[in-house]
């Protein structure tokens, strides 16, 4: 099965040999794949580097430039290029383990019908334990995992691209950023879930500028997407897939983007619906206070 590789980039191209190189190890063992480079207005040396490597023709290689939008409409706008039957999204501060993609297309091939929207793996972190128990080979929602479960290890998503090209990054106005997790919760009320393997695919190195290190300033700078997505986590959430802490959580964060939206109290109070109204009515006075020094 033929694998896409897809990355949003920015001013990047320090890193991007290390991705390049680790692609590279893995045709060697693997050849039906195709790498789709986004560059999303990128002021460096991107496109001249990438231009090097079309060149040698060792794979496909697509690179797409626009202007500054973000990593999630340079995602969206990626999907239109892709042609292969597994999408993978890698970050340009990542890179693959060798001989990593022949298994993920020999792991696609034996899912047969089942109804999931994807495969999901493990990211490797220097210094940090992702020890997983119980999951391995089973099918299973990514809410559950999260919100269920509460296991915190870090995932390398690969999806269907018969799946991931009908759905983009959902974004509100014109904000340039969305939790992916909007999308796959979605995908969970679709699907059964995804398939998870206990295996590791990727090493990550979250950068200082990446979006990982500064979610308190994406929480500022982008509340509307964040507001819908803690509305809908209320609307996923019942009493078997949400521990009572999560459920608090969602409670805490819908009420802070409601503030940070400018909704009015009122709104927010009606904003959900079951014990959910009750709870939020109770804590939307206090939360809306302490939103006011957030």
């Amino acid at each position: 099965m033929k694998i896409t590789i897809l990355t949003a980039t920015y001013n990047r191209c320090n890193l991007l040999p290390k991705l390049y190189e680790s692609i590279v190890e893995n045709y060697k063992t693997f050849k039906d794949i195709e790498w789709i480079i986004m560059d999303d207005g990128s002021l460096d040396d991107t496109k001249k580097i990438v231009d090097k490597w079309i060149k040698k023709e060792e794979f496909k290689i697509e690179y797409h430039y626009q202007e500054n939008q973000g990593k999630m409409r340079a995602i969206n706008n990626g999907l239109e290029y892709v042609t292969g039957d597994i999408v993978i999204e890698i970050d340009s501060d990542d890179y693959l383990m060798p001989d990593v993609l022949g298994m993920i297309s020999d792991d696609y091939e034996k899912l047969g019908k089942k109804n999931v929207y994807g495969i999901a793996y493990k990211r490797k972190l220097i210094g940090k334990d992702n020890t997983v128990e119980g999951l391995n080979n089973k099918i299973v929602k990514l809410f559950d995992i999260h919100n269920k479960y509460e296991y915190d290890f870090d995932m390398a998503l690969t999806f269907k691209a018969s799946v991931r090209k009908k759905d983009k990054y959902p974004l509100e106005y014109d904000e340039k950023f969305v939790t992916e997790a909007r999308l796959y919760y979605k995908w969970d009320q679709e699907y059964d879930g995804l398939l998870f393997k206990d295996k590791e695919i990727i090493i990550s190195e979250y950068m200082e500028d990446g979006y990982s290190k500064n979610i308190e300033k994406m929480f500022k700078q982008y509340p509307y997407g964040y507001y819908e997505f803690f509305k809908e986590c209320l609307s996923y959430s019942n009493k078997d897939n949400t521990t009572k802490h999560k459920k608090l959580y969602f409670i805490k964060h819908y009420i802070l983007f409601s503030y940070l939206t400018h909704k009015k109290m009122r709104e927010c109070i009606k904003g959900v619906k079951g014990v959910n109204k009750l709870l939020v009515t109770l804590l939307v006075i206090p939360g809306y206070i302490k939103s006011s020094r957030f």
